[in-house]
């Protein structure tokens, strides 16, 4: 499938005012593949250390190695030789030059200190997450700029299909999934990409005891996904320490197989939660992880809801990943009172978001923005609840129920 990635813009930028720029996410994200095609396009020089020659080569002598290649340069995988950091610093404290390289990594810098820390300063980091809805159409998402547009109004959609809405959820994001037809041929992938991140991925990473533990906290954290995050509680379940549960969580969302969504709050209402919801980050795991299929959608409404609050905030993350301006994404939880995603501008506006997966709406489903609204006031743009209905309905000042579709079909 020839999909043209959104993040291609933001590397372009990122490349005119650093002189490194970070390419990270999930294994099998598609990093590999964009960036060898940005090679021929761009004339950069490509080496992966998934070549063991090459991998070797670096090691033995990373100096050495980044002298003679050719510049500029993208090297992929460069978590495997976390020495060659160090050269690539004192070759662009030297040179000085915008653009030289580009890396790419199935770890995320920020959250691996040997990795982002030494090009502190030097280094632009961006996420690469698997396909959005947006791009296996082939379109750019405006669904962010939308929302918090003076121009927002009635829109039409087209009546959803449930049938397909399941197919997105069951398949997620990565690439290569989009190739099988079959759920148990994107099932039986999973199931071996887990198996092979558990093998190579989080033992490079961390020399960690426990991984047998793995395993049962993926299974966990699949049941509480979307849910806010209690590491004594996962300790309890698992027999462990929470040191170690912490640990552990840490490396997952290093390795893009998780992610935390922030509470929103603020010093004046103690009874705000500050705990983050945690999420499986591609809704394929997901539903790998849970055993689901389409049938059991029809059948249990709370896991198709548990899916569909993953399978959106995952999308508003994708979606995020490749806008020029930043967006910040959080929850908030006042009491009975939640939004289950904040998406706040750089100026500190907000749009809050409350997710359904009913086709019918209520008054009551927007208490908790009614809630949310009262406190930004100007800061407010509008509350969101997005449902699997097909019709966009105003519910008051800045309130509407809007169809999921919206988030690739604005």
């Amino acid at each position: 499938m020839d999909i043209i990635r959104n993040i291609i813009s933001r590397l372009e930028h990122y490349l005119k005012v650093f002189p490194v720029v970070f390419l990270s996410g999930a294994r099998q994200a598609g990093k590999s593949t964009l960036a060898l095609e940005f090679a021929k396009k761009k004339g950069y020089y490509y080496v992966t250390f998934d070549d063991i020659s090459m991998l070797r080569a670096a090691i033995d002598d990373p100096i050495g190695f980044l002298k003679k290649l050719p510049k500029p340069v993208i090297i992929d995988e460069v978590q495997r030789v976390r020495e060659l950091l160090l050269s690539i610093k004192q070759f662009v404290d030297q040179e000085n030059v915008l653009g030289q390289f580009i890396l790419t990594g199935s770890a995320n810098p920020l959250l691996l200190p040997t990795l982002g820390d030494s090009l502190a300063g030097r280094m632009g980091i961006l996420p690469m997450y698997g396909f959005s809805q947006g791009e296996i159409l082939g379109k750019k998402e405006v669904f962010i700029p939308w929302v918090f547009s003076k121009d927002f109004q009635f829109k039409k959609f087209e009546e959803t299909d449930f049938s397909k809405l399941y197919s997105l959820i069951l398949k997620g994001g990565y690439p290569r999934v989009h190739n099988f037809s079959s759920l148990k041929d994107v099932q039986t992938w999973i199931g071996g990409y887990l198996q092979t991140m558990m093998d190579r991925d989080v033992r490079e990473l961390a020399q960690i005891e426990g991984l047998h533990y793995f395993p049962d906290l993926l299974q966990i954290l699949a049941n509480r996904s979307g849910s806010l995050l209690n590491g004594a509680d996962l300790a309890r379940t698992l027999k462990i320490s929470t040191a170690s549960v912490h640990r552990y969580l840490t490396l997952l969302e290093t390795l893009f197989i998780i992610f935390r969504e922030p509470a929103w709050f603020n010093n004046h209402n103690k009874r705000i939660a500050k705990s983050p919801k945690i999420f499986i980050s591609d809704s394929g795991v997901l539903c790998y992880l849970l055993n689901i299929n389409e049938e059991k959608f029809i059948k249990d409404p709370m896991v198709f809801g548990l899916a569909v609050e993953s399978f959106i905030a995952s999308e508003l993350l994708k979606q995020a990943s490749f806008l020029e301006d930043k967006i910040k994404q959080y929850h908030y939880r006042d009491g009975m009172k939640k939004v289950d995603v904040v998406l706040e501008e750089r100026g500190g506006n907000v749009v809050g978001i409350e997710i359904k997966s009913s086709e019918t709406i209520r008054s009551s489903d927007f208490d908790g923005l009614k809630r949310f609204k009262e406190i930004f006031r100007e800061k407010f743009i509008r509350g969101i609840v997005l449902y699997t209905g097909s019709t966009m309905i105003p519910f008051g000042d800045d309130l509407w129920a809007v169809p999921i579709s919206a988030l690739w079909d604005v």
